[in-house]
């Protein structure tokens, strides 16, 4: 009996040493194993989409792990939805930007009214639509990709996904407005983030409720900009944090001044979770 015990509280170890740091708050409903961005929703609950393959819907997911608001967004395609983020007024934000083909030249990002004011299991969104600029400091090869969005004073930010060959270490800041349009999308800055390209990826963001703090999500790591003012994340102070998690962290936003959440994909059956991190 003592070895079949041994056995178990071992086995619950390396379970969870998958997450290092991080605190699970609950499991994610079943059904939603691939979750690509999140924004709370109240103090008990997230507002939450999935990335390429799923339905065109936002999810509303209680701290329980309950599924309880699915809302159909209207005149919208899934194609590769990767980060999701509000403005000051409540609307939300779906990053249609996801690349994995290589072959996409414009995207898209989708405007939704504030969701806790609407009725019904329906919700309008309208498009913004860009394309990046060309770079001829980048490969002739390289198409973009950018699974990390936040917004600022009326613009959008998108941080790109590297997939350059050589791996240079950089994330390029691009900027638009948070209008309905047709834009092209304009380089602000750059960041130089570790040399591990398996880990070194930025795959969401969020800006903290008084603007003083920029994080940005990779694969089991945190980077922590401060000191910066509009548009010069280039020339903030960096910190990173090594969270000790091993799992596909897609997804991260503020839930108060000093703690964040994130979320995870599903994978060989570890994550699909929700986490809890408090900044040090």
């Amino acid at each position: 009996m003592i070895r079949i015990s041994t056995y178990i509280i071992l086995a619950l170890l390396t379970s969870c040493s998958n997450y290092g740091q991080l605190k699970i708050i609950t499991g994610l409903p079943g059904k939603l194993d691939e979750c690509s961005g999140i924004v709370t929703a109240g103090e008990d609950a997230i507002w939450l989409v999935e990335d390429h393959g799923n339905a065109d819907n936002l999810y509303r997911v209680n701290f329980k792990g309950e599924l309880v608001k699915n809302f159909e967004v209207t005149n919208v395609d899934n194609e590769d939805w990767e980060d999701l983020t509000r403005d000051d007024s409540g609307n939300l934000y779906i990053a249609d930007t996801g690349n994995n083909g290589m072959d996409r030249e414009e995207f898209k990002i989708y405007k939704l009214p504030d969701p806790s004011e609407e009725k019904g299991d329906k919700i309008p969104a309208e498009t913004i639509k860009f394309r990046y600029p060309w770079d001829h400091t980048l490969s002739e090869d390289y198409t973009h990709d950018s699974e990390a969005l936040f917004y600022a004073e009326n613009h959008l930010y998108l941080f790109t996904k590297n997939r350059l060959r050589p791996f240079d270490r950089k994330t390029y800041i691009y900027k638009i407005p948070s209008v309905p349009g047709r834009y092209t999308a304009e380089l602000v800055g750059e960041l130089t983030l570790c040399e591990d390209r398996r880990v070194c990826v930025v795959t969401a963001a969020s800006l903290s409720p008084d603007g003083s703090k920029l994080v940005l999500l990779g694969y089991g790591k945190l980077w922590i900009l401060s000191d910066f003012s509009g548009d010069t994340f280039s020339s903030a102070n960096m910190e990173t944090i090594d969270l000790g998690a091993s799992t596909q962290l897609e997804s991260l936003c503020f839930k108060d001044a000093k703690t964040l959440l994130l979320a995870d994909e599903e994978r060989a059956g570890s994550g699909g979770n929700l986490y809890e991190f408090t900044l040090p």
